[in-house]
């Protein structure tokens, strides 16, 4: 299985529709100056999606200190606000930022 047939394995199995690969983009996400994540995001057409048209859809390395090791799909919807692969990156990038803020509260 290819890379791209697993990560249309993973939107099949947790958004219940079909997705056709439509372009990989890279993104390069800096705060301050550093870079926080870099990478190729997968765009897909959604098929028998009620709400999203699109998904995008990467695979990365688990973060130091998550709680389980080797790696991770991350899909997200292409819903308002979320109109881009650098938007969903984005977007995931400052909820696990909320999220870790939280958890060492």
């Amino acid at each position: 299985m290819t890379y791209i047939e697993e990560l249309q394995d993973v939107i099949k199995k947790l958004h219940n529709a079909e997705a056709r690969h439509l372009e990989s983009v890279p993104v390069k996400e800096r705060h301050k100056g550093q870079t926080v994540w870099e990478g190729v995001v997968e765009v897909f057409e959604l098929i028998g999606h009620p709400k999203a048209s699109k998904i995008y859809a990467w695979t990365h390395e688990n973060w130091e200190g998550e709680a389980s090791s080797g790696s991770r799909t991350i899909t997200v919807l292409h819903l308002h606000p979320i109109q881009s692969a650098r938007d969903a990156v984005g977007a995931v990038i400052i909820q696990e930022f909320r999220a870790n803020a939280q958890s060492e509260a």
